[in-house]
């Protein structure tokens, strides 16, 4: 069993109330728009550390990070990428790849907005862990928290760290 930690858009700032959240979780995943190899290194140093770029994550980041990730985490099949959009508006470049090759879990970030939305036609769950840096129109800076065991995703948590601004 793994317990993980998800992040997104974190824009170049680094909420220390993540570490604190994350002071439980085996590995930290990170949905791109990371913003510079500061945060990176932070959270690799912390915990074993996947991510991919976003749109903003320039030439550092895209040679350390893909744009795409696919990988096998306890028995679940896992696609992340920055750009996704959700169940019955995802971006064009995702859909065919979601179609051909279903992963069990989809995660990305970008739009700054929590969703957690089971995908009853291609059989998934989507998770987008929102925005936790303070660049962006979101309100509340948001992470997640999930377990992954043989094949299952469980005990799913949203954790709100206060306001957009540094002070939370």
């Amino acid at each position: 069993m793994k317990r993980i930690g998800l992040l997104s858009d974190t824009h170049s700032w680094l909420d220390p109330l993540v570490f604190q959240y994350f002071e439980s979780c085996d590995e930290i995943w990170h949905a791109g728009d990371i913003g510079n190899v500061q945060v990176a290194d932070e959270l690799e140093a912390f915990r074993p550390f996947r991510a991919v770029y976003g749109n903003i994550d320039g030439a550092p980041l895209r040679a350390r990070y893909p744009e795409d990730l696919r990988f096998t985490c306890e028995g679940v099949e896992v696609f992340m990428t920055h750009i996704g959009g959700y169940p019955g508006k995802y971006h064009p470049r995702i859909r065919p790849l979601l179609k051909a090759a279903t992963p069990r879990l989809f995660i990305c970030g970008h739009s700054h907005i929590l969703k957690v939305i089971p995908d009853k036609e291609l059989g998934l769950l989507h998770i987008n862990p929102g925005a936790c840096g303070i660049e962006g129109f979101h309100k509340v800076k948001t992470i997640v928290r999930f377990s992954l065991d043989a094949g299952r995703i469980f005990d799913l948590e949203v954790v709100e760290l206060g306001a957009r601004g540094r002070g939370g």
